[in-house]
């Protein structure tokens, strides 16, 4: 997470293989928003071998 949303900042780390590029959220409702759909993710839509 960064506070950063400059295009040129965001080239710079894809370009360094990020997976992703998260602007820091201020209002807690937000990160708790994002906090749930990260975990979904990880833990419902992602496929990993069992």
């Amino acid at each position: 997470m960064t506070t950063s949303a400059a295009d040129e900042e965001m080239v710079k780390f894809y370009a360094l293989s990020a997976r992703c590029y998260i602007t820091k959220l201020i209002d807690f409702s937000q990160v708790a928003k994002l906090g749930r759909w990260i975990k979904d993710w990880w833990l419902v839509v992602v496929a990993v071998p069992k």
